[in-house]
């Protein structure tokens, strides 16, 4: 099911926006039910793991996530491994979360419903 947010497109990131705060991001994190909220040094970041029946099927999808990524120009972080791809969302200029990362979590989970 597509959130609000899919229907968004990712806006240019500046050096000076603001990263989202606890509260903004707990309100958007609503719309993304699957995608947790991860701190590595000192950088929160969407991080959620898609699982699939075959390697293929993983490759596939890390491919429409590239994809999107190159459509939204806004570039996440995509571990494959076999039946499984982990998608992880930030912004690298601001070292944080923007508007941008949980638009790009919910067009992820997008191309995975469609998949399936």
């Amino acid at each position: 099911m597509s959130s609000q947010l899919s229907k968004d497109s990712c806006e240019a990131c500046r050096l000076d926006a603001p990263v989202l705060s606890d509260k903004e991001i707990s309100d958007l994190s609503t719309q993304i039910p699957s995608w947790i909220v991860y701190e590595e040094e000192g950088v929160k970041r969407l991080v959620c793991s898609f699982a699939f029946s075959s390697y293929k099927d993983s490759v596939n999808f890390t491919n429409k996530v590239a994809e999107l990524a190159e459509t939204e120009d806004h570039h996440p972080e995509i571990v494959l491994e076999w039946g499984n791809v982990t998608v992880s969302w930030w912004s690298h200029k601001i070292k944080g979360l923007h508007k941008n990362d949980f638009i790009c979590a919910s067009k992820t989970d997008d191309l995975f419903q469609e998949s399936n």
